[in-house]
């Protein structure tokens, strides 16, 4: 490993971006740098507009209630007032998020949460979702950042963001009580599972598309999640505290259920729960969580040997998630390999924010970048995330955006810094010539601070 390289993928690769003088602080020990952020507890946020899960569907209820009393003409305004309660919601968690981000002083937790955020990815596209995606992540992601991943599995899939993205909040299974009795009375009624969240646990979250499972065991699976709902009027009932998780036996597919080759005889959520630990422990996902780990970390490709590694710290360290961090860490390959990940949307924006020491504004003033270069806050499109390969951002008209907000950027604060000193605090080694006399030879402050923040090695990590 050539060490003059490491504190630079330190900051840049490991991290969300170097800050003027970082590289010159942690010189001497950029593993140890990295290590150091795993210790004490995960960083959690909180402020103005940050409120819970639970305070925001207890609103929602709240207003649905109001809309059913109102006369049908003011139907429309109690809808334009649930608008008015998500939006600014999102609004205040998108913006903490990207301040907590270009503001951290352990960037490689972060990176994680932002990791796992991704990987058990809601969108808001889904309107029931746009209030609830910055409360699930703080809820449920980042307090087990540096958990098992069997806590953090359950801590995802109980949160009423995933229940209600993925259709399970009303999700009956076919022989259970509420079912049965519905069905006596009205023979056409349209009760019955909904598969969309046992699908993807299986194939996103856990054992991936190749893990051995069947369209059986998706269907079994459903049965088992039958029940899990959310509190005070979502699922067609009004039991359990507003907005929080409950599970409803009425609901629930009952007996014994075989998947994978093993039966789960456990009474109401406990069946759930063994499936989901059981799923946490699996060789199959310890290959899946280690690939992740590997291209989001090494490269689009990385080398077998290097995913086998973390599949095996998975597997004997009983998915302890700071145990497989610190396999990465210790990994020869990411060091060896500099400039070997192209930056996605978010991860250029902070990594810029941060080299300029940006602070990030309130309001929607610092995520229209993300929008402009196509990465909007939690709108990955698909439960399967955004992509995390060049190819699907290296695109010629990508580019060019990324460089017409370098343009901008340059524009605004080409005068303020000296971009020709700022270069080696911001790239260290991993600088080329070619970029260094291009910034040297500009024709003014503001080009020669495009010409950095667009340069190639800018634009990887």
């Amino acid at each position: 490993m050539r060490e003059s390289i490491a504190p630079a993928i330190a900051a840049n690769r490991y991290g969300l971006g170097a800050r003027p003088g970082e590289l010159e602080a942690i010189a001497s020990d950029p593993r140890g740098w990295l290590a150091a952020q795993l210790s004490g507890p995960p960083p959690l946020l909180a402020g103005p507009g940050l409120v819970p899960s639970r305070q925001v569907l207890a609103q929602v209820l709240e207003l649905r209630r109001m809309r059913r009393a109102a006369r049908a003409d003011a139907a429309l305004a109690q809808a334009k007032k649930l608008v008015e309660l998500y939006r600014p919601v999102y609004v205040a968690e998108a913006t903490a998020r990207l301040a907590a981000a270009v503001a951290s002083e352990r960037p490689l937790l972060e990176r994680l949460t932002q990791f796992w955020s991704n990987h058990f990815a809601v969108s808001v596209d889904k309107f029931l979702v746009l209030g609830l995606a910055g409360s699930f992540e703080r809820e449920a992601i980042r307090p087990h950042v540096l958990g098992r991943f069997s806590e953090l599995l359950l801590a995802v899939e109980r949160h009423p963001a995933m229940l209600l993205y993925l259709d399970n909040a009303q999700s009956m299974g076919p022989n259970s009580a509420l079912v049965r009795r519905v069905s006596s009375r009205r023979p056409d009624a349209k009760l019955g599972i909904n598969e969309n969240l046992a699908r993807e646990i299986l194939e996103l979250h856990t054992l991936g598309v190749d893990g051995g499972y069947t369209q059986l065991d998706v269907t079994r699976f459903a049965s088992v999640l039958s029940g899990w709902s959310i509190g005070g009027g979502f699922g067609r009932f009004a039991d359990g505290e507003p907005g929080a998780f409950v599970f409803r036996p009425l609901l629930h597919e009952p007996g014994p259920q075989r998947l994978l080759g093993r039966e789960y005889a456990q009474p109401g959520i406990e069946q759930g729960e063994a499936v989901l630990r059981e799923l946490a422990r699996s060789p199959a996902t310890a290959h899946r969580i280690a690939t992740q780990l590997a291209v989001h970390f090494i490269a689009d490709d990385p080398p077998a040997h290097a995913i086998e590694h973390l599949r095996r710290v998975f597997l004997h360290s009983d998915g302890d998630l700071p145990s497989l961090y610190r396999a990465l860490i210790e990994l020869d390959e990411p060091w060896a390999m500099p400039l070997a990940k192209y930056k996605t949307p978010s991860e250029f924006v902070v990594s810029s924010y941060r080299a300029l020491s940006q602070p990030v504004q309130q309001g929607r003033g610092g995520l229209a970048a993300l929008e402009q270069l196509g990465q909007r806050t939690w709108s990955p499109g698909s439960p399967a995330g955004w992509p995390d390969r060049g190819a699907d951002w290296n695109g010629a008209s990508a580019l060019l955006k990324r460089i017409e907000w370098a343009q901008a950027l340059g524009a605004r604060l080409g005068a303020q810094f000296d971009a020709r000193a700022l270069a080696p605090q911001l790239l260290g080694a991993t600088l080329g010539e070619h970029t260094r006399e291009a910034v040297a030879h500009a024709a003014s402050g503001a080009q020669a601070l495009t010409l950095l923040i667009a340069s190639p090695e800018f634009l990887r990590r």
